[in-house]
């Protein structure tokens, strides 16, 4: 890889853009129809496509290179920086209908700057268009959101991020099985940044061009799958002392009790599915591996995961980031289940 993947694979046309239709297709139409406006506010979480689409948009409003200006807002925070914007704005483009400023984290700008900002949106010139970016829109004042057009940029489903990381493996020449992909897109965590990122990390490290989940529990430090399966087995059997064991040796282990707990509710929804709903059995088995799927099934076959359990570990994963200490909520959800 003589890229990191993230820009190796980072969207240069509408079609690349993943998990993001409900913008592209704006865009592509107003534009189709020379609606452009002059200003633009792009909000959403980290690495769901803001500056790759505010870059597609410059191409696409035939911007060259020479004039589109990237700037940072966490590093040209202050009225000066804005100043001298406002001063260079008014220059016109060198090649181009227009000239685009891409200010990324624009958030970040100070009070002074804010209002500086405001004047040149209020009266832009012409040939100048504004693509502001942002991952915290309640921090942006409601005087520059009047006057842009905004879009918001959705978390991409862990399935679309599934796909596009096991179709960006292949073209790296590596096969990811089913529980590997699944693995990676749910440590994303909706960013497909941080995805590709994790993809990069196991790819660097693997010994094998077959990447399998086992692989990717090891390389980014996730939960064993045979520690969930423990801890799910005793936890749905009610037995109190061999759950909490379990998550004893999770805390030794150094895990994120926030991963483990989101593994293991994952795990007991597929259960509760299959207990419920077999028609559900394609789907669920299109995503894990083969072992995890004969785990599922076996406990599947019980008919002992009740709404309530699934309610207790849900309760618990909401509390853990809270806690003073991390494995304490899931500690209390045992207990709750087990003597229920």
């Amino acid at each position: 890889m003589s890229l990191v993947l993230y820009r190796k694979y980072r969207p240069a046309s509408w079609v690349d853009v993943v998990g993001q239709d409900h913008i592209v297709d704006v865009l592509k139409e107003s534009i189709k129809l020379k609606r452009i406006s002059h200003a633009y506010l792009f909000s959403g979480s980290r690495g769901t496509g803001k500056t790759s689409v505010a870059r597609i948009l410059a191409r696409a409003v035939e911007t060259a290179e020479e004039d589109v200006y990237e700037i940072d807002a966490a590093s040209n925070r202050g009225i000066d920086n804005i100043r001298e914007l406002r001063e260079h704005v008014s220059v016109m483009p060198f090649s181009s209908p227009f000239k685009v400023y891409i200010i990324d984290e624009v958030h970040m700008l100070s009070k002074d700057a804010w209002n500086a900002l405001l004047k040149t949106l209020e009266e832009p010139p012409r040939h100048v268009i504004f693509i502001l970016a942002t991952t915290e829109l309640d921090k942006v004042p409601e005087t520059i959101i009047s006057r842009c057009q905004t879009f918001s940029f959705r978390k991409p489903g862990r399935e679309v991020i599934r796909i596009h990381i096991a179709s960006i493996a292949k073209k790296e020449g590596f096969a990811l099985d089913a529980g590997a992909a699944d693995l990676i897109a749910l440590l994303g965590d909706g960013s497909l940044r941080d995805a590709l990122g994790t993809l990069e990390k196991v790819i660097s490290s693997s010994k094998d061009k077959t990447i399998s989940r086992e692989e990717v529990e090891a390389i980014t430090g996730a939960p064993r799958a045979q520690l969930l399966h423990t801890f799910i087995e005793n936890l749905v059997d009610k037995k109190t002392d061999a759950a909490l064991a379990a998550l004893g040796d999770t805390e030794k282990a150094g895990i994120s009790m926030t991963m483990f707990s989101t593994l293991v509710l994952e795990k007991m929804r597929f259960i509760f599915l299959m207990q419920h709903s077999a028609s559900s059995a394609s789907s669920v088995k299109s995503r894990v591996s083969d072992d995890d799927w004969k785990f599922i099934e076996s406990q599947a076959a019980k008919k002992a995961l009740t709404p309530p359990m699934l309610t207790a570990m849900l309760e618990a994963a909401d509390g853990v980031g809270r806690a003073r200490i991390e494995q304490l909520p899931l500690e209390l959800a045992v207990v709750r289940v087990c003597v229920a």
